[in-house]
């Protein structure tokens, strides 16, 4: 039998072991029963609502078309170096490289700069060659850098697996160095969140922020130990970097940001989880963190720097929580303040993404087609080279008469309506 002849619960299944998710792990996300979805699974529960397929394929991040039995064509952009940066992850014997080690610097500060804007097409086909060199050049520094930029890419191309690799890769690299380990466990938690993985996810970001952040916000396995109190509160920052009042030293503003941005990645993780008031006190202890970093040049990538890094994660976990009103108020807030045009185009443009998926879980399709075309003005690689961004854009595209803006990037990302 081919895959066109399978029953969709059988697709299911199958999308469902791809992704390695178990059916509990499938039926938390969907706010189901693990018998729901074993009846879906094994045909007893037609799954006939082309709502509840649009849901599922969400989850399990594929076009509905793929779950109905109609592959999709293909995107304009297919990233077709992903084989190549496969490849170079699969090496083990590259030679010593002839590069100076400032160039090699270089080379990895512009392919940071082209993941913060959103240019995956020049990085893709950077990486490869990238990875070569740090392998070779003996800096475990460098190497670090290296495989954390190539996991955030992959992240971007919905390359999970490969993504927690090259993030794995970067961990091993990192761990004489505390401060560069926690910045990669940000993107470990990524590679695990994107591939269903929340519960890995919110122990991995849990440790290393407790590595990273002082005794005041470390937080347990079990529970979140309260919200901000007088208690508990860390003390201010002064502009060196120690903490006012001539005590002991408690970490620079670089560490400080580092561990707010694990603290986000939990309560993303926790609100993935289904556990909403565990996600709600860690953005809590967040936000406390994000207070006195005011003015911080964000030299470790992080865009915690600003306090509306923090409101974002608010409005994802708000919609996790099935808020979507108050995420949605939110959302139209942050948008309209100035210090959101100042972030990277990279974390803009995703966010606008999930912002649209937001929009068309509430059944707002002009919202949700607002936001994919913000989002492709302001990153147009998000939409053009994302899988998320096709599957969202497909979705939108179906009303009649599709809105404004979205049959325009229907085409542009390979798509017929």
């Amino acid at each position: 039998m081919s895959s066109d002849d399978l029953p969709i619960g059988r697709r299911v299944a199958g999308w469902r072991v791809r992704r390695s998710m178990t059916q509990q792990m499938l039926a938390d996300r969907l706010r189901r029963s693990k018998s729901w979805v074993d009846k879906v699974e094994r045909g007893v529960r037609p799954l006939d609502r082309y709502s509840v397929i649009q849901e599922v394929a969400g989850v399990l991040r594929v076009d509905p078309e793929v779950l109905l039995g109609q592959p999709p064509s293909a995107p304009a952009s297919t990233p077709a170096g992903v084989d190549d940066i496969r490849a170079a992850l699969a090496r083990y014997d590259t030679p010593p490289t002839s590069l100076h080690m400032h160039e090699l610097r270089r080379q990895i500060g512009h392919a940071w700069l082209a993941y913060q804007h959103a240019n995956y097409p020049q990085l893709v086909r950077a990486v490869p060659s990238l990875l070569d060199a740090a392998q070779g050049a003996g800096s475990p520094e460098v190497l670090t850098q290296a495989y954390r930029v190539t996991a955030l890419l992959l992240v971007k191309l919905d390359e999970a697996d490969l993504a927690w690799l090259a993030a794995d890769r970067a961990m091993g690299a990192a761990q004489d160095a505390p401060v560069l380990a926690a910045t990669v466990a940000v993107a470990v938690a990524q590679a695990l969140r994107a591939s269903g993985r929340d519960r890995l996810a919110l122990s991995a970001t849990l440790t290393a922020a407790n590595r990273t952040l002082p005794p005041a916000l470390h937080v347990g396995d079990q529970e979140v130990c309260g919200t901000f109190g007088d208690q508990s509160r860390p003390e201010p920052l002064d502009q060196r970097g120690g903490s006012e009042g001539g005590g002991q030293r408690r970490g620079d503003r670089r560490t400080w940001a580092v561990g707010g941005t694990l603290l986000v990645q939990a309560a993303l993780a926790a609100a993935g989880c289904g556990e909403h008031r565990r996600a709600t006190e860690l953005i809590d202890r967040a936000a406390g963190v994000a207070v006195d970093l005011r003015g911080y040049d964000d030299s470790c990538g992080t865009s915690f720097g600003r306090p509306v890094a923090v409101d974002m994660a608010r409005v994802l976990v708000a919609a996790q929580r099935g808020d979507a009103d108050s995420a949605l108020a939110r959302h139209t807030t942050i948008v309209r303040r100035e210090v959101w045009r100042r972030l990277p185009a990279e974390y803009r443009g995703a966010y606008l993404l999930d912002a649209a998926r937001i929009y068309l879980h509430a059944g707002d399709l002009r919202g949700a087609a607002r936001a994919l075309v913000d989002a492709d003005s302001v990153a147009p690689a998000e939409v053009r080279w994302r899988p998320l961004a096709r599957t969202l854009i497909a979705d939108v595209a179906r009303a009649k008469p599709a809105p404004a803006g979205v049959a325009r990037l229907a085409t542009l990302v390979g798509l017929t309506r």
